[in-house]
């Protein structure tokens, strides 16, 4: 589901809460998976902490792309909340939300729920799309 500026993905995840959670702050696991194929991350940043950096450039095909954004809450292994600009967008300067909840389902699953807000109408399908093959590089990752 989606509105004109937020993308919605939800995916059940192979590990519990804690353990996912752990995943979006570890920059070595990140860069493994956070970048949708064919992109890759080169380089990860990320401050855990409120008003800490998270930054990701990007090689999506040949082409540099920076991410860039700020912690705006870190609730361990429930909610992770920050900003995010994209360097490619029309205006770089504009600010959307990436928020990101993690919810037990039984023993050992996470149900994942990522909802990125405020973002430019003409990145809206990308977006929608680069977070489900990100979910997708998630799940297969905490796999193995």
């Amino acid at each position: 589901m989606r509105d004109g500026t937020t993308a919605r993905v939800q995916r059940i995840m192979p590990a519990t809460p804690d353990v996912v959670f752990d995943e979006w702050l570890d920059p070595e696991s990140l860069a493994d998976w956070m970048c949708p194929r064919p992109a890759r991350c080169v380089t990860v940043d990320v401050e855990p902490r409120v008003g800490g950096t998270v930054r990701f450039d990007v090689d999506d095909s040949g082409h540099l792309v920076l991410l860039v954004g700020h912690f705006l809450a870190i609730d361990r292994p429930h909610l992770l909340r920050f900003t995010w600009s994209h360097s490619g967008w029309q205006d770089p300067t504009t600010v959307s939300i990436v928020n990101v909840v993690f919810e037990p389902i039984g023993d050992d699953q996470t149900l994942m729920s990522i909802e990125h807000s405020l973002l430019p109408p003409e990145a809206l399908d990308d977006h929608q799309n680069g977070w489900t093959a990100t979910a997708d590089q998630l799940a297969a990752h905490l796999l193995g």
